[in-house]
């Protein structure tokens, strides 16, 4: 696997964390996990804002689907395969558990006593290493972890048009506040502030809103 795509790896098992505990955390407050099926039932409004809301709901929707999919793929892999580490015992040392032929390079450095410890242990971590690689192949997982990368793209850029779009109607402010409610209380404690002042201000947003215009579409609708 390609140091992009360890990275990737990282940044998506780290996501889908968050994600997760958002789901658990949250609750009934995030409109965006339960409007994949009505995102394009009012295209036709005139606010572009709300428009991008809608969109961004369903993405992040899929978003979710597409973690736990690649969640359950890690499960399977991790029952498949052993972590890819070996053991070095440095003379006068304690054993050091390696992951990688950085760290070994870094604990060894130029000591010429130990190029046989070396050698040996380049070879653990390649052979676990194509173990790895051969089982995620079979199951699944690089392809998994592609979409997932892809998925988080889309919602990113799409969190950035609504950032430089301006909204039109007190939908659509409330569309953007719960876009950032959302991806923020994936991150942090929702119950800490800002979070639940942004959240009455989304509230009243949505009661106000459909007090002035009846029957106006709001996210959650």
């Amino acid at each position: 696997m390609a140091d992009s795509d360890r990275s990737t790896s990282l940044f998506c098992v780290t996501r889908r964390m968050a994600l997760a505990g958002w789901v658990v955390g949250a609750g009934g407050w995030a409109f965006g996990g339960a409007v994949s099926a009505r995102a394009g039932a009012s295209d036709a409004t005139p606010d572009p804002a709300l428009r991008l809301w809608r969109d961004w709901a369903a993405a992040h929707a899929r978003t979710q689907q597409v973690c736990r999919r690649q969640q359950a793929l890690e499960c399977a892999l991790a029952e498949r395969v052993d972590f890819v580490d070996t053991v070095v015992r440095v003379p006068g040392g304690a054993e050091t558990v390696i992951c990688s032929v950085e760290a070994l390079d870094r604990l060894i450095g130029t000591r010429t006593d130990m190029v046989a410890v070396r050698a040996r242990a380049a070879a653990e971590l390649a052979a676990r290493q194509a173990s790895f690689e051969a089982a995620a192949t079979e199951i699944g997982y690089f392809e998994g972890l592609r979409a997932e990368r892809a998925a988080f793209a889309q919602v990113e850029a799409l969190l950035e048009a609504l950032a430089t779009t301006p909204a039109v109607s007190l939908a659509g402010v409330a569309g953007k506040l719960d876009a950032v409610l959302c991806e923020g209380e994936a991150w942090e404690d929702c119950a800490a502030f800002p979070w639940p002042q942004i959240r009455a201000a989304r509230d009243d947003l949505f009661r106000i809103g459909r007090q002035l215009t009846p029957g106006a579409a709001f996210p959650g609708d």
